[in-house]
């Protein structure tokens, strides 16, 4: 029997659907995870720079995250501690005006349940995005709502907005969220890994 991540791998679902886009690209499924990991980082999809490199969160995007969360980059890249699962594990491509296109459902709902059935021990779900914690929480609330409300999910789950810099607005309109959630983040992301 095939390993479930050498299968997402090999996954060409998507090869029609990416060749339509603006960028015109092939699959290339980013697949970042192995049983052990104790925290799963459950992100949208992988960018155009983590689509060219290979490696999930290699923009600044994942350096803003890495900050957040208090990891090194060392930790935060050790697949016996850290899973990132994303919805869709290939970069979606750019629509014709140049933003990204959501991840594809497909994908979830091709790979997810089998991906997370090898994290059993996962002990801290780092939603990152509309598309995560729609998926993990059940929730279809705004990602402001839910980032707020991060205590309903505590301590087993916890919602973040993109670390892309494109969200520097919404940090600076939401203070609270530096203030109040990070240094709680970083604490409980120590005790995860640590643990």
């Amino acid at each position: 029997m095939s390993d479930v991540r050498d299968e997402i791998a090999a996954c060409r679902l998507c090869r029609d659907r990416f060749a339509a886009t603006a960028t015109g690209h092939a699959p290339r499924p980013v697949v970042w995870f192995a049983p052990g990991a104790r925290l799963l980082i459950a992100s949208q999809a992988p960018g155009l720079r983590v689509h060219e490199a290979g490696k999930p969160f290699w923009d600044r995007s994942g350096t803003r995250l890495r900050q957040w969360l208090g990891l090194s980059e060392a930790e935060f890249y050790d697949r016996s501690k850290t899973a990132i699962v994303p919805m869709a594990f290939c970069f979606p491509g750019y629509d014709r005006a140049g933003s990204d296109l959501p991840p594809p459902p497909i994908c979830a709902a091709t790979w997810r349940d089998r991906a997370l059935a090898l994290l059993p021990e996962v002990r801290l779900t780092v939603l990152i995005g509309g598309a995560a914690m729609r998926w993990h929480t059940g929730s279809k609330a705004p990602v402001t709502q839910q980032v707020a409300g991060w205590r309903d999910h505590w301590p087993d789950v916890l919602p973040l907005p993109h670390p892309s810099w494109r969200n520097t607005g919404w940090l600076k309109r939401n203070p609270w969220f530096e203030d109040e959630v990070l240094p709680v983040v970083r604490a409980r992301v120590r005790e995860v890994m640590d643990g």
